[in-house]
């Protein structure tokens, strides 16, 4: 019988303590993670341009998914699609995120018929479309660090992530883990196409979520600057 009772002295011991072992491992991994990188500093604002609900949509204090659909929208269809799918959808119940949309003027027309195919009776409140002459188009997206560029109607596949200071996000490494093995050269992730669906799961939908935790953390005081990957990829470059 005494030995009945250690037994199960034992069993509840290990059932108490093994869940504040696991917790104890993830409390320095929340306060001390890897916060989504820098890639590019002072994105231009988009001050007194008109958009689709009247609102004056700006990109400062809010967290930004912003894209260029250029002068046929309705070809970005399954862009359009999958980014409110696996990020608007998923992100859209956050405090200040949106997604923006810059457009040429003249699409307006298009663009709600655009709308009508990617709303499926959703919220999309915190979707934007702004419209621009061709000059400030392209005087946004020369303020963006990318090594793609608009094509000849001003429109791409890849959507840009700006944080609420006008910051461009994304990854200053984004080498697989064989590549750093091999110490491979360093190439960044400025910009995320949205044909690429594993790209949006598994990339995008991963930065956004480390961006939010970044400013939660920064409202509760507990965000950790200096462990942000440049200082790593400084060290890095100082090894080699």
């Amino acid at each position: 019988m005494e030995y009945k009772k250690v037994g199960r002295y034992v069993v509840l011991g290990i059932l108490f303590f093994l869940p504040v072992t696991f917790l104890l491992f993830l409390y320095p991994a929340t306060h001390h993670y890897t916060p989504l990188d820098i890639v590019n500093e002072s994105v231009v604002d988009l001050n007194g341009l008109s958009s689709d609900s009247d609102e004056h949509v700006v990109l400062k204090d809010y967290i930004t998914v912003l894209g260029f659909f250029g002068n046929h929208p309705l070809e970005k269809s399954i862009t359009a699609s999958n980014l409110k799918e696996l990020v608007y959808d998923k992100f859209k119940g956050f405090k200040r995120f949106q997604v923006v949309i810059l457009m040429p003027k003249g699409t307006e027309n298009d663009v709600e018929a655009l709308k009508k195919e990617i709303n499926s009776y959703e919220d999309i409140r915190f979707w934007h479309f702004v419209f621009a002459d061709l000059e400030t188009i392209q005087n946004v997206f020369k303020s963006l660090k990318s090594n793609i560029n608009l094509d000849s109607d001003l429109a791409t596949d890849n959507v840009f992530i700006i944080d609420k200071d006008l910051n461009q996000r994304g990854r200053l490494d984004d080498r697989k883990d064989n590549e750093i093995a091999k110490k491979g050269p360093i190439y960044g992730l400025y910009a995320y196409n949205c044909i690429e669906v594993a790209e949006i799961k598994n990339k995008m939908s991963e930065d956004m979520r480390i961006l939010f935790t970044e400013y939660r953390q920064k409202r509760k005081g507990e965000f950790d600057s200096t462990t942000r990957r440049a200082n790593d990829l400084k060290g890095e470059g100082e090894e080699n």
